[in-house]
């Protein structure tokens, strides 16, 4: 392999093609179906899909099959079958190269002249909703293949999935996976471009996701809303409650969760990974966050915060109902308040039992008999890695070394990426590359998400090397 014809090639056509379809991608609002229940009527997603099929047919290698799969009543879902190269192995034998194409909700806090449907390039970086998370995965999974093809470089057969509803919990992907095992067959090695790196400067390997446990929890104490004058010291404040009940899962003061059912033991391995990222990252773990000034991270030692955020379980209130804006707060003691709560859980938590415990612990002896309700999302588990294979070790880290000038790194990411879980236990076998853009900044599903182009060709020409070197593993 010539790596600097190969990083060339990759960078040439990440300019002149990639970005500009990706701009095209940015504008279509395809908001994932759980944050617009009326998707396929609006088309949108429909609209992505088509976008990364034409561009896929239009740079499609010999052999190639591209098709837009589509299930009743399920997002769509990319199919694109990739033939082997060289000496083809096991006909069942593949790679299987995933990413997602719906998007995430505007959110606001845009900066002046950026916004989630606008694509903006400053100083090297795409700017607007989904280039980075996740819209960029196709066009760099398949030119990963293109640039071995150029140097003649074989690859076992490749199969990218690309699927519509990644940011709802991937609720269609098993269908799809049931439906398409006979034509999937068996992935020795699975990548994923929807991950996180710690840095611009290196290629990361995430070893770890946590799972997500999404509800409702509402307090009722009145039936309709009552002069607060009148109403207080006698009925007792609907938020109020709330606060004591979330007391009872997550100390207010450390953020801990209380629930063992939330907890579970880090492995060794993953600790020692999260030193040495912490070492490699230093303050940049907490400082890559729009902070505030004078906010301080929950810890001093960076270790200490990468596993805060990828093995240790967390919460996160994301929304919430029943309070008036502050223009319209009158003095009114009002009937409810309502949280949508976001538990983080770490791999080798069950779910359902979470669920359960968090449930249980919420609605039971509420104070003064108001009315308490959890009502839980269907949830996702974490993932842990499988132990990394002495060739996949040492192609990542010849790859980073080549197109970044520095080893590779590893840690863990306190996101949830369903499809990993899925896989590991259909494939107990299967190696993973799991990996991305997502960088300090990028802000996903947040104001002013973007894509560094940089890492995104050097990405691509990393993965690449890796694929090769798949090929010649045995």
């Amino acid at each position: 392999m010539n790596t600097e014809q190969l990083l060339r090639y990759v960078g040439e056509v990440w300019d002149q093609s990639i970005v500009p379809t990706l701009c095209e991608y940015i504008r279509i609002p395809n908001k994932s179906a759980h944050f617009d229940k009326e998707w396929e009527k609006h088309g949108h997603m429909d609209a992505a899909a088509e976008l990364m099929r034409q561009w896929c047919e239009a740079n499609a290698l010999p052999g190639m099959k591209t098709e837009i799969v589509r299930l009743p009543g399920r997002t769509p879902l990319l199919f694109i079958d990739v033939p082997a190269t060289g000496d083809a192995g096991s006909s069942n034998d593949c790679v299987l190269m995933y990413g997602h194409m719906d998007k995430q909700p505007e959110f606001t806090g845009w900066n002046e002249g950026l916004g989630p449907w606008t694509p903006v390039i400053r100083n090297g970086r795409l700017y607007g909703r989904g280039g980075a998370d996740d819209g960029y995965a196709v066009f760099g999974s398949l030119l990963a293949l293109k640039a071995l093809a150029e140097q003649k470089i074989p690859h076992a057969r490749c199969v990218i999935l690309i699927e519509g509803s990644e940011e709802s919990g991937s609720p269609d992907l098993p269908a799809y996976i049931d439906a398409l095992a006979a034509r999937i067959g068996e992935p020795s090695l699975v990548v994923c471009l929807d991950a996180e790196c710690g840095n611009y400067d290196q290629f990361w390997c995430t070893t770890s996701l946590r799972g997500n446990l999404t509800g409702t929890l509402r307090v009722d104490v009145l039936r309709e809303g009552v002069h607060s004058g009148m109403a207080s010291g006698i009925a007792a404040s609907s938020m109020r409650i709330a606060r004591n009940v979330l007391e009872r899962v997550e100390d207010a003061a450390t953020g801990r969760i209380k629930l063992d059912a939330l907890h579970t033991k880090t492995p060794e391995d993953r600790v020692q990974q999260a030193k040495a990222a912490a070492a490699a990252l230093g303050a940049e773990v907490y400082r890559k966050l729009p902070l505030v000034d004078g906010m301080q991270p929950m810890d001093k030692d960076p270790a200490e915060l990468l596993l805060n955020s990828t093995w240790r379980p967390t919460l996160s209130v994301t929304g919430v109902d029943g309070i008036p804006s502050l223009p319209n707060a009158g003095n009114v003691l009002r009937p409810y308040t309502a949280f949508k709560l976001s538990f983080r859980l770490p791999p080798g938590v069950d779910p359902e039992r979470a669920s359960l415990a968090v449930k249980e612990t919420l609605e039971q002896d509420p104070p003064y008999g108001a009315k308490v309700t959890f009502e839980p999302d269907p949830a996702a588990e974490g993932w842990n890695a499988p132990s990394t294979a002495p060739w996949l070790a040492s192609a990542m880290s010849a790859a980073s070394k080549n197109f970044f000038g520095r080893d590779a790194m590893y840690m863990g990411v306190g996101g949830t990426i369903p499809f990993m879980g899925m896989l590991s236990a259909k494939f107990p076998k299967t190696q993973f590359l799991v990996t991305g853009v997502l960088g300090p900044q990028s802000n996903a599903h947040g104001p002013n998400e973007f894509l560094e182009i940089e890492t995104g060709k050097k990405v691509t020409a990393c993965v690449a090397q890796v694929v090769a070197e798949h090929h010649r593993r045995a």
